[in-house]
């Protein structure tokens, strides 16, 4: 489904709403129907302005859809001038973490899509779980559901709960393997290796291992993990050191419970 044609308000384009907005710019969207809203639009957004011509103000009349993408915590803040953008058939698209629909709903009346994408957004390889309110139409579904899979995956939700743990899993999981990938190179200078290769190896690794598991999904992280595993080998001296009792596994859940939580207190 074509992503674009019908006016679009991005309120917001930090870090992951300018992503958006440049992915979904070259994957189509109309830039004549686009406008956005931030104070302070970085060079990026001012660029994206330029080259394509979209408006860095409000539409003159209720847009089709308005993607939320402010902070969180500024979200009361902007809503006094937010609220009269949204008609009656206005789709909102929020991407805010710990912003429930009922919350969003008591300032939005019309169909409201609560959303989780991650950064990876930005090449198209990006993760996205929705789920909508009751107002929300199958045609604004669909509009919803092709912008999202413009720039990935989506999963819909059918149980608005299971929000706050795909935040903390696929949300902010880039973070957790970038960090994974700054962990290893550190390693390779305690082990010798010149910095900067060990950190394009660090990388090299991380985006092969990514590959992978995109281009063998019936095979699992498990199986994966086992077929380069041998017995005494190497691998297996550094699994062991990883799978111990407070080991990688452990800290991974207690890091997935954190975010989970922090998403929880956003909420309230």
């Amino acid at each position: 489904m074509a992503i674009g044609g019908e006016p679009l308000l991005l309120v917001g384009a930090g870090k992951m709403g300018g992503a958006l907005l440049q992915a979904w710019l070259e994957r189509g969207l109309d830039p004549r129907q686009t406008f956005v809203l931030e104070p302070q639009p970085s060079p990026q957004i001012k660029a994206l302005s330029s080259v394509y011509g979209v408006s860095l103000r409000a539409p003159a009349a209720p847009p089709a859809v308005i993607v939320l993408a402010v902070k969180p915590q500024a979200l009361d803040e902007s809503m006094p001038a937010l609220a009269p953008l949204a008609g009656d058939t206005t789709l909102v698209i929020s991407i805010l973490a710990g912003k429930t629909l009922a919350g969003l709903s008591q300032h939005l009346r019309c169909a409201v899509v609560r959303a989780m994408p991650n950064l990876a957004v930005a090449v198209g390889q990006g993760m996205s779980a929705a789920v909508a309110n009751a107002k929300v139409t199958p045609a604004q579904k669909q509009t919803a559901d092709a912008l999202l899979s413009a720039v990935g995956g989506v999963e819909w939700l059918s149980d608005e709960s299971l929000i706050d743990a795909v935040t903390a899993v696929s949300g902010s999981g880039p973070a957790y393997v970038f960090y994974l990938a700054e962990c290893l190179a550190k390693a390779g200078v305690e082990a010798g290796l010149p910095r900067d290769l060990a950190m394009r190896l660090a990388r090299a690794t991380v985006e092969g291992a990514g590959a992978l598991l995109a281009h063998q999904p019936e095979i699992s992280p498990a199986e994966l993990r086992e077929s380069i595993t041998s017995p005494g080998g190497t691998t297996a001296a550094a699994l062991a050191v990883l799978k111990g009792e407070s080991g990688f596994e452990r800290l991974i859940a207690n890091a997935v419970a954190a975010a989970k939580r922090r998403a929880q207190e956003l909420a309230s």
